[in-house]
């Protein structure tokens, strides 16, 4: 039973991570995407581009696929993912 659901969850996330690269580049982002781990995203970025990539992220990820049930994001900020807090 919940084959369908992890396949459609990971099909979402491979849509989100496609339209934040494309968008990364195209506003000139130095952040780099660096890894996946099931339903999370982990970037590498200067402290100064935060503010702008969270709301890539984001915009990205709760978009990423139009459904009866909104998805949301958590976003959490560190300098290692041991250490991330909740923005």
């Amino acid at each position: 039973m919940n084959t369908p659901i992890q396949g459609s969850a990971a099909d979402i996330i491979k849509l989100a991570m496609v339209n934040i690269h494309r968008e990364l580049g195209e506003h000139g982002f130095a952040a780099k995407m660096l890894l996946q781990v099931h339903d999370e995203l982990i970037f590498d970025a200067p402290a100064g581009e935060l503010n702008g990539l969270q709301e890539l992220v984001r915009r990205c990820m709760e978009n990423a696929l139009v459904l009866d049930v909104p998805l949301t994001v958590d976003i959490k900020i560190g300098p290692n993912w041991y250490d991330v807090k909740r923005v």
